[in-house]
């Protein structure tokens, strides 16, 4: 009798399992499977940029050399192009929606104009280098590096931060990817890196720099260990110095979107 409705009982239960094993099928079943994106592979490949500088018949003729780099994904050969151009404009002080090409010819119009000024004036010289720096899944950082002779000013090794998001196409600023209301924390970290940073300029720059810093259009960067903030030499105020602001990957994973951290980090 125990043996008999041992036996019930066992299969009683098997029937039931079965049942929740079919009624779990159906629920999975019914369920829209996602298709992972899968984005175009990149191939990065280093070329010369497209643009073509006017006939020089002086003696002294302009000097431009911009290497950029190929890929296969057609946004971000776009992208970069876009960000040559901002490059190129900001050496002479204008930010416009140009394209490479104009940017190109806008810099040439200056350099004429200058050499017009006073006979013995040399053309400007400009050489830009692009690298991409990181790739993170859909992130990619991307440094463009620039020499320059304007007028009597010579830049040498100016650097540049852009980062995009390949999967939704748009540049990214620090705003972009930081938790809204961890901003706050974020801001106190900064201004205290850049107080200590001011500490260290000398009397003049400290008199004429801002007493705070604003940092949510500055470039900014990711690399193995957190995001960062880059100002260049002068930018901030003129004659200082440059600054790059880090921040450790505690802080990165305290302040950045949970999604963002997960697929840069």
């Amino acid at each position: 009798m125990l043996m008999l409705c041992m036996g019930i009982f066992l299969s009683a239960c098997d029937s039931n399992n079965k049942t929740a094993q079919q009624e779990k099928s159906k629920d999975i079943s019914v369920q829209p499977v996602e298709k992972a994106e899968v984005l175009p592979y990149l191939n990065i490949q280093e070329a010369k940029a497209d643009y073509a500088v006017p006939f020089c018949e002086k003696k002294n003729c302009i000097d431009i050399d911009i290497q950029t780099l190929k890929t296969q994904d057609k946004w971000l050969n776009s992208w970069i192009a876009n960000n040559q151009s901002k490059v190129i404009q900001d050496q002479i002080g204008l930010k416009q929606n140009m394209s490479l090409q104009q940017a190109v010819n806008a810099y040439v119009k200056q350099s004429d104009a200058w050499q017009e000024e006073f006979s013995k004036n040399k053309a400007y010289e400009l050489h830009l280098s692009t690298r991409m720096a990181s790739q993170r899944n859909q992130y990619v950082l991307l440094q463009l590096s620039v020499n320059t002779q304007q007028a009597e000013v010579a830049v040498k090794e100016r650097q540049y931060f852009f980062v995009a998001d390949r999967k939704t196409q748009k540049s990214l600023s620090i705003l972009d990817v930081i938790q809204s209301k961890k901003q706050t924390k974020l801001n106190t970290w900064v201004q205290e890196k850049y107080q200590a940073w001011l500490k260290d300029q000398d009397s003049l720059v400290q008199k004429s720099a801002p007493k705070k810093l604003y940092w949510g259009q500055s470039d900014w960067f990711f690399d193995g260990e957190g995001v960062g903030l880059h100002y260049r030499a002068g930018e901030i105020v003129e004659d200082a110095k440059q600054l790059d602001i880090y921040f450790s990957k505690q802080q990165t994973q305290e302040v950045l979107q949970a999604q963002v951290f997960q697929q840069m980090f």
